[in-house]
């Protein structure tokens, strides 16, 4: 039986792990440091059949089994292009009790639950069986060879994972030839020759070994590697006795035994759970000597110097020093360094600080495993989206939706639309009923207008406030009858929105039905000055005024057609059953060949919403927008005796403004990127949020969040170094002539 390291094939043993394997090739998988066959350390980490970062202690030897060493490149190799692993499958199994740990304190701990009658699972890390992280619920996730497990306890979580031993932080620690008392006697018992053995501290059980006295001051070994030990082999440890005497013990291998800590990563990840600890896992950790030199995180190579300089710089709280040099933040997630930052911390403080915040997940996983049992939310399409590509439309997503940004022609696209027509897919805008006796009653407590002066066959624009007064969506309300209305809001928001809406109708007991329909509903938009003649030509000789709607037949498919606009020109709405989307689309192609007709995509869409200075509301707003704030009081009637938001919105009424969505022009230069800070004498005073080249003005326009000073909005700010004008919106046709002709 043999494995494949690096190209080359070697020979190992039944039972092996891929680390003893390894070793008795005469191989020390990163070069050196000391080896723990306990998974705690960093020392033995290959990349295994493609995957990287494994612990080759934790491994079992295989046939055919590919390691790649990572010493060898700096870095982990890249995995291949064309590698191609199949789908990782995660089951969710459901028990009383999980046990994390099969040793002596997690079997008596699953016995004592199962005499209680309780199911008990059990995780045996030893079987391939490797807890990860604990997560509200409580859920265990765990790995395993072929599957990630998702363990849904009823009850309680037992951490019986045991304890690590405390790994030399001395100068030569780096070397080849180093061994934890336990790893030296798994390897003793596999048959390897460890040679001359010197044991600092607790000797391994069953081996001769020479004992060393005193305190370990240092390793030291050949100042060159071999192909496999990198940093060099050892040959000498040097301790020191209390006398101050050093003593030099030559050797082939150096055992240490310098205590024990606890490995409760798992139980500080539970910590506000239904999680403890038992065994070695719930004991308190040995704290070794304070560090005088070498490597204290070998994963992000930390040393005692850089520990000296964050102390010098004020970093003196364990979560400070954590994060400031990245120790504990690597592949063995504290085990090597805790103890010590914990002893360095003491010394420096005379304070012994509790250990860092754990984190999931504890070990490192595939992006497969990441994703196992999690499900892709597919994008949704509408019923044009092979229409769209058809006709070369670049596609993008947006609002949960595939739209067209653009045909190739975005220029040409926006002029069809300010001088022509233009036809454009709307069909992701979301779309509900509500009907039913309490229909104008719950309308009228759900929105800031007063919807009741709404007439039979009328819209009218409205904003969504939730109880704060904030605005998190906006549309259109459109009256049928008394009983029956149909809403318009956001692509992105009508999910939401209609959740919000089922809500507050069970919360307020109403007799309505709500029915979403965005999805079985296209909808085109005909808009630009000839959009009147094209709709002639397709059926409709009378279509609805300016924010009317009715039922009509255009090009003889069935639709509900609304008037308004958001592109600040003549615009239609067609609503129709989405069976139809297609006739309907080139339908329309073929009669407006003549108009000069083009369909247009999100790209001219943004210049033309623009101009006028629509908002969009997640884009344009924020968490705290306040219809104040975005200058759309005009849609807030407070003379209503009650709406969602109304007290919020009467209170911050009386609060001085702070900030407000205001238009900006600018005459030179391109238009500012989205997100571009807004100076006014070189003080911060806020961001763009929307901004465009205007083709028709010859201008850079946005809209952005300004901040007031001195109680007054400046008039002129400073944008990318260049001067910028606050001026009144809308931009563009500032009478709304053309969107109402």
């Amino acid at each position: 039986m043999r494995l494949i390291v690096d190209g080359r094939p070697y020979p190992f043993e039944p039972g092996d792990s891929l680390l003893i394997a390894l070793l008795r090739a005469g191989i020390q998988p990163t070069g050196g440091g000391c080896l723990c066959h306990g998974g705690d350390c960093p020392n033995c980490l290959a990349t295994v059949d493609g995957v990287s970062y494994v612990r080759t202690c934790q491994t079992a030897a295989k046939p055919g089994t590919v390691v790649q060493l990572h010493h060898t490149q700096k870095y982990p190799p890249l995995p291949a292009a064309d590698r191609v692993r199949p789908a990782v499958p995660a089951r969710n199994l459901f028990g009383d009790v999980v046990v994390i740990g099969a040793g002596e304190a997690g079997q008596t701990a699953a016995a004592e639950a199962e005499a209680q009658g309780k199911q008990v699972i059990v995780l045996d890390a030893a079987h391939g069986q490797e807890a990860i992280g604990i997560y509200p619920g409580p859920l265990v996730v765990a790995r395993t060879d072929a599957e990630m497990l998702h363990i849904h306890a009823h009850d309680e979580i037992i951490v019986a994972t045991g304890a690590a031993e405390i790994l030399p932080i001395v100068p030569g620690a780096e070397l080849a030839g180093l061994l934890t008392s336990r790893a030296a006697e798994t390897l003793a018992q596999a048959g390897l020759d460890l040679g001359r053995v010197v044991a600092v501290g607790t000797p391994p059980a069953g081996l001769e070994v020479e004992q060393a006295e005193g305190e370990l001051v240092r390793f030291e070994g050949a100042t060159t590697g071999t192909e496999y030990s990198r940093n060099g082999r050892l040959h000498t440890v040097i301790t020191q006795t209390a006398d101050g005497t050093e003593h030099r013990y030559e050797c082939d291998t150096a055992v240490v035994g310098l205590g024990l800590h606890p490995r409760n990563a798992l139980l500080r990840l539970g910590h506000d759970l239904p999680v403890r600890a038992v065994g070695d896992a719930a004991r308190d950790s040995d704290i070794p000597a304070c560090p005088k030199e070498g490597m204290v995180c070998p994963c992000e190579g930390v040393s005692v110097a850089d520990l000296e300089a964050i102390w010098a710089q004020g970093f003196h709280e364990m979560e400070l020093v954590k994060r400031a040099t990245l120790a504990g933040t690597g592949t063995c997630q504290g085990s090597v360094c805790l103890p010590y930052l914990r002893r360095f911390l003491l010394e420096k403080g005379k304070t012994l600080q509790p250990s860092f915040t754990a984190r999931p997940v504890t070990r490192q996983l595939t992006m497969g495993e990441v994703a196992a049992g999690a499900h892709h939310q597919a994008t949704a399409r509408t019923a044009l989206d092979a229409e769209h590509r058809r006709l070369g439309a670049q596609m993008e997503r947006s609002g949960g939706w595939w739209r067209p940004w653009s045909y190739g022609d975005p220029d040409g696209e926006y002029w069809a639309v300010r001088e022509a027509v233009s036809i454009m897919d709307v069909s992701t805008l979301g779309k509900l009923i509500v009907s039913g006796p309490d229909a104008l009653p719950f309308l009228e407590r759900l929105y800031p207008t007063q919807v009741g002066t709404i007439g039979n066959g009328r819209s009218r624009y409205v904003l969504l406030l939730n109880e704060r007064g904030y605005v998190f969506d906006d549309g259109l309300i459109c009256k049928e009858s008394d009983t029956r209305y149909t809403l318009t809001f956001t692509s992105g928001g009508v999910s939401h929105a209609e959740m919000w809406l089922r809500d507050w109708a069970a919360s307020w007991n109403m007799d309505v039905r709500i029915l979403h329909q965005t999805m079985s509903l296209g909808a085109i938009n005909v808009t630009g000055p000839l959009a009147k003649q094209l709709l002639a030509k397709a059926g409709l000789d009378n279509p609805p005024g300016w924010l009317a709607h009715s039922q009509a037949e255009v090009a003889g498919v069935p639709c509900h057609v609304f008037r308004l606009s958001f592109t600040g020109e003549l615009s239609y709405e067609l609503h129709h059953p989405a069976e139809h989307s297609v006739k309907l689309w080139r339908t329309l192609l073929e009669l407006g060949q003549e108009l000069g007709i083009r369909p247009h995509g999100l790209q001219a869409l943004v210049r033309l919403r623009l101009e006028k200075g629509h908002i969009l509301v997640g884009q344009d707003t924020d968490f705290d927008s306040t219809p104040r704030r975005i200058q759309h009081e005009w849609a807030v009637r407070l003379d209503k005796p009650a709406f969602i938001g109304r007290h919020a919105v009467s209170r911050t009424n009386k609060i001085p403004l702070d900030k407000q969505l205001v238009g900006l022009e600018m005459a030179d230069g391109p238009a500012p990127i989205e997100g571009a800070v807004i100076w006014h004498e070189g003080q911060f005073a806020g961001h763009i949020t929307s901004s465009a080249w205007s083709p028709v003005l010859n201008k850079a326009v946005m809209l952005g969040w300004l901040y007031l000073f001195d109680g007054q909005l400046p008039d002129e700010v400073t944008i990318d170094g260049r001067l910028a004008r606050r001026v009144p919106l809308p931009f563009y046709d500032k009478e709304a002539a053309r969107a109402r002709a």
